[in-house]
């Protein structure tokens, strides 16, 4: 499947969800990640990142995608993170 990561979590643990999540996902730009995942990777990525966030206070969202074939992306300004893996 193909998954888009998008995170608001509170300053002392941005940067172990970014951590997290980069070991399964490609990091777009700040608190966007996306990539190709296997579900059990999926539902590794959300137990580790789960452990991570403050459930009251963090919101973590992933879009969910069968395929990337019907998707298209327009970026507007500065392009960031790695050209190679995007849509």
């Amino acid at each position: 499947m193909f998954v888009i990561m998008v995170y608001d979590v509170e300053e002392e643990r941005v940067n172990k969800v970014l951590k997290t999540a980069r070991k399964y996902l490609t990091w777009i730009q700040n608190s966007v990640l996306e990539g190709e995942i296997r579900r059990a990777s999926f539902e590794r990525l959300k137990t580790e990142v789960g452990k991570i966030i403050n459930k009251e206070k963090d919101s973590v969202v992933f879009y969910k995608f069968r395929t990337k074939l019907y998707t298209e992306r327009e970026i507007l300004g500065v392009r960031k993170g790695d050209e190679e893996r995007i849509l």
